[in-house]
């Protein structure tokens, strides 16, 4: 009988049309594994630059949002636990210009999600060496390693718990407020190493020249002619991008992320293309009142017998405890301040006229005439975080600093802290607190 001859498999078969070079066995740890002829020394420190400055200026405005929050004023407004000297106090946060904390959370914010490109492709151009084995040559290079960990490990923690906190999607266990301030100085570690070590690296290989505009470049890095470059590929698949068209790609994700983000901040066409800022433009109050809301009245379940009729204003002090009905804060003298409402989150509005009774004139009949010091805020909201607030003595000495009762000539909306809210120039939103029910004046 003839012999039945066999069919290959499909897999044999595309197995023998593979070069042999490629049927080989090739682990991450292999050089050959990694065959992109866009990486390279000069496109990885070009995208290290980037970083360079603004991770630098994401970790000051990120110690500017701390010191904002009066973390001084314990455990009122800054409950991190064992935060020890890492939650050393910078200075006491000013009220002016009333603009500032808009400024400096909006930078925060915005440079974040506009780096998120940046971060990825460089950590794309590096991964080879992540693998690389053995994983420390020598005490220097395990430094370097190590450095790396923190560096990478702590950017993407920050990152990724800043996204979802932007989104309203607060997956993650715990506080942000804490886990953020941890993470960072985590970050802060492995950055500042990593930057000492590798910066005048990065300087030596972008003074030897631009960018190739294409093909896997010199496999040997053109700062030194002994070193080589083991970012390149030593067998590098067909060039189908240039580096300097992925860089292009890199900024150009960059800017569709700051068009379709930063309207948060503004008021007009741009918040509304603000697509992946959830409070970017949703949730605008009636009105005079139209302009963005945090949270409602109805999210912290805030009904209309809290604000009616029966409610007071406690106010404490050396003069004892007085109480306050609406009409009866409405018969003092009543001032007004143009003041901005900026949150953590990044969002901001304009500028809005508010009207109402001084922190400064209450501190007086709690018994503080000449010098006001701090003061204790309790709102009625019974659940949630910051529905206890302190705000320093500077803060209430600050003629624009209100105890608000109506915003562009109307009285607030039950969403924007009817019966009564603070106002305070260049505060977080979170010290703006709303449905005010105590103010307690002196020692905290």
């Amino acid at each position: 009988m003839p012999e039945r001859r066999r069919t290959p498999t499909l897999s044999a078969r595309l197995t023998d049309r593979l070069p042999a070079r490629l049927t080989a066995l090739r682990t991450p740890a292999d050089p050959g594994f990694w065959r992109s002829p866009v990486r390279g020394a000069r496109f990885t420190a070009v995208l290290g630059m980037v970083l360079l400055a603004g991770l630098t200026l994401l970790f000051v405005t990120g110690l500017l949002s701390y010191a904002a929050y009066n973390p001084d004023l314990d455990p009122v407004n800054d409950k991190t636990p064992g935060k020890g000297w890492l939650g050393f106090y910078l200075f006491a946060w000013p009220t002016g210009p009333h603009w500032l904390y808009r400024l400096t959370q909006g930078l925060h914010v915005t440079v974040g999600i506009v780096l998120v490109p940046v971060l990825l492709a460089k950590l794309w151009s590096v991964v080879p060496r992540l693998f690389a084995l053995p994983p420390a040559r020598s005490v220097g290079h395990a430094l370097e390693r190590l450095s790396v960990l923190l560096l990478v490990g702590g950017a993407l923690f920050q990152f990724i718990t800043g996204l979802l906190n932007i989104q309203l999607d607060y997956l993650f266990p715990g506080s942000f407020y804490t886990l953020h301030f941890y993470g960072a100085w985590v970050f802060l570690a492995g950055f500042i190493t990593h930057v000492a070590l590798k910066l005048p690296q990065a300087v030596r290989v972008l003074r030897s020249g631009g960018i190739p505009r294409g093909g896997p470049g010199p496999l040997v890095a053109p700062d030194s002619p002994a070193r080589p470059d083991t970012l390149v590929a030593p067998d590098p698949l067909p060039a189908t991008l240039s580096r300097r068209g992925a860089l292009v790609m890199v900024g150009a994700g960059s800017l569709l992320l700051l068009i379709t983000s930063a309207g948060r901040s503004f008021d007009g066409p741009l918040r509304r293309i603000a697509l992946l800022t959830p409070r970017g433009g949703t949730e605008q109050g009636p009105g005079p009142n139209a302009f963005q809301v945090n949270k409602t009245a109805a999210a912290v379940r805030i009904t209309p017998a809290d604000t009616g009729e029966r409610w007071r204003l406690t106010v404490r002090g050396p003069a004892g405890e007085l109480r306050f009905s609406r009409a009866e804060l409405l018969a003092m003298e009543q001032h007004t301040a143009a003041l901005p409402i900026a949150c953590v989150e990044g969002w901001s509005t304009s500028d809005q006229l508010w009207r109402g009774v001084r922190l400064s004139d209450l501190a007086a009949l709690a018994g503080y005439p000449d010098s006001p010091p701090d003061v204790f805020v309790e709102s009625l909201q019974r659940s949630g975080s910051f529905r206890k607030a302190a705000l320093r003595d500077n803060q209430v000495r600050d003629g624009r600093s209100l105890l608000a009762l109506e915003v562009n000539g109307a009285p607030l909306s039950p969403d924007h802290g009817y019966p009564a809210r603070i106002i305070v120039p260049a505060a977080p939103g979170v010290l703006n607190t709303k449905w005010v029910e105590t103010l307690t004046f002196g020692e905290l």
